[in-house]
Formats: structure tokens, sequence, C-alpha cells
């Protein structure tokens, strides 16, 4: 077949599978003109406009606009250049899809019902920079203007959500929970208590950072107790808090305070932290990121705030 070949709507379309109707569409449009039309009036092509029409077709079956298939025709950009961004686009639409499947997912998991769907797909749907907006307007609200645990506060700004491209349906869930808990007034208020129990603190002369061997220490003899089946309201609590309440003043540098004075501080220290959401917000986080999610902490340090309770003297927050 050489150059001088002449070709009609209707061997176009018999060699390109269109139909006659798209070709005459693409025609009109200037996108593939005739080179002429015969005696009959009927269009005629070459070689050329069946080249110029497989690369039409194949463009549009990749999802590419009109406009762009002309500018590529007209040589105002290159082929290379609507591949790049054509390929991010489509890699748009597959993470979109991707969430979509995951919160179906989550849906068909949760039973929910058509308000809790929209909602659900509403928040996971945010970009990666309004869900790392969203957290640190938490965050500012409950540490803003205080001068609180600057190690703690900064590991509040560094832990973001980063939901994955292609999430499952617990890390959806995970992800929906978290930011309904972010944006719930109490339970702002009781992160905010305990960013000023932090700060009081800090003006009290606290500066021993994170305080993880306190931590340790608390779960390991909290913990024991227990296991060994020990009531927090039974005199065998006595020596084990009394242990650790000389090891909570050495570290906030408290050992001046009288026994009365040391366990009220104490007690509202716990109190103030001891609201179990806060625990469900870093385990929410790890399984929205992949993180191993920790053990909870919750009996252990209910037991000592019980224990603190009934074997302590007399406070404002502990009536006797």
């Amino acid at each position: 077949m050489d150059g001088d070949t002449i070709l009609t709507i209707g061997d176009l379309a018999r060699r390109t599978g269109l139909t006659v109707k798209a070709i005459r569409f693409y025609s009109d449009s200037g996108l593939v003109p005739p080179i002429g039309r015969s005696p009959g009036g009927y269009r005629l092509y070459d070689l050329g406009s069946l080249a110029r029409l497989e690369l039409v077709r194949t463009l549009r079956e990749l999802g590419i606009d009109l406009p762009t298939v002309r500018r590529v025709l007209e040589r105002e950009v290159s082929m290379s250049e609507v591949a790049a961004a054509h390929a991010e686009a489509v890699d748009v639409q597959i993470r979109i899809l991707r969430l979509r499947r995951a919160v179906l997912r989550a849906v068909a998991e949760r039973g929910s019902d058509p308000q809790e769907m929209k909602k659900m797909h509403k928040l996971a749907k945010l970009s990666a920079e309004e869900r790392r907006r969203l957290i640190r307007e938490f965050v500012d609200e409950a540490f803003g203007g205080l001068d609180a645990n600057p190690d703690f506060v900064a590991m509040m700004r560094s832990a973001m959500p980063e939901l994955p491209d292609d999430p499952t349906a617990e890390q959806v869930d995970a992800w929906v929970e978290l930011a309904e808990l972010v944006q719930d007034a109490d339970f702002r208020a009781s992160v905010r208590r305990m960013a000023e129990q932090q700060a009081a603190d800090r003006a009290y002369g606290d500066t021993s950072g994170l305080h993880h061997e306190l931590t340790e220490a608390t779960i390991a003899a909290v913990g024991q107790a227990i296991e060994a089946g020990i009531d927090p309201a039974s005199p065998e609590a006595v020596p084990i808090v009394d242990g650790l309440a000389v090891r909570y003043a050495q570290t906030f540098g408290r050992t001046g305070d009288d026994e009365e004075e040391l366990r009220r501080w104490l007690l509202t220290r716990m109190e103030a932290g001891g609201d179990p959401r806060a625990e469900r917000y870093w385990q929410l986080l790890a399984v929205i990121n992949g993180w191993p999610v920790s053990p909870t902490l919750a009996p252990v340090f209910s037991w000592f705030t019980r224990a603190l309770r009934a074997t302590g003297p007399t406070t404002p927050s502990s009536p006797r």
C-alpha cells in the first residue's frame, strides 16, 4: 500500500473499529480533516489521516480530553508531557477508588446507615494536608498559650495521621473515629486540663521530659499488684502506693512536699491524665499509620488512681 491510497469514512471505520459517526465527529471538529471530497461529495482520507485517527483514538481511550488531543496533534505540547500529566491524574483516580473501596468495606462491616456512610466518606476523602490541619488545630487548642511539657507537645505535633493510598477498612474506620474524637468538645477540654497540669508541674520545676522510666516503674509495680489480685483499697496496696509516690516526688522535684500535699498533687495529676480517650487517640494513630498498637495501660493507671483515693489523705477531689 503506497502513500497515494485514498480512504473513505467506511474504510477508516473498518480499519480502526471506530463507528462512522465517531469518525465524522472527529472530522467535523478538525481533529482528522478530510484531504478532499469525491465527485459525489463524500469525504476522502489518506494513510496520514488513518495514522492521525489512530492517535486520536488511543489518546481518547486513555481519558485525554479533546482540547489536549488537539494540542498534541498541533504539536503545542509533546506526547511525553501529556503522558506524564495524565499518568499523575490516573494515580489520583486510583487513590480515590481505593479509598472509596475501603470506605464501602468499613460501611459494610459497621452496618452503617446512609447518614453515617455520608459522614465517613466526607472525612475519609480529606486530603493529607486537610487531615494534618485537623490534628494541628486540635493540638493548638489543647496546648496553645500554655507552657506544657515541650517533649510531649512536640510528640503530639509530629504524630500525624498518614492514611495510605490503599487503606484497609480498619484504617478508614480508625481515621473517622480519630477525626470525630479530636472535634469532640469534651475531649478537647479533657486534654486541655492535662496540658494545664503539665504547665503547673513545669512552673513547680519539672524538666524531666517524657518520664519513660517512671511510667515503666509504675507499670511494673502496679502490674504485679494486679496479677497478685491486690485490691487497690486494701492495706496491701499501701506500700505499693507509698513506693510509687516516692518515685513521682523524686522525678518531679517534689521531695519537699509533706505526705498529704504529695498525695493530693499525685491524685490530681492522675485524674487529669486519666481520660481513656487519650490512650484511644494514640491507638487510632497507630492503626492509621500501620504502627504496632501498644497494649492498653488503662487498668494500670485506673488501679493506681483508685489506690490513691483509697489509701491517701482526704483531698477535695476524693472525699472520705
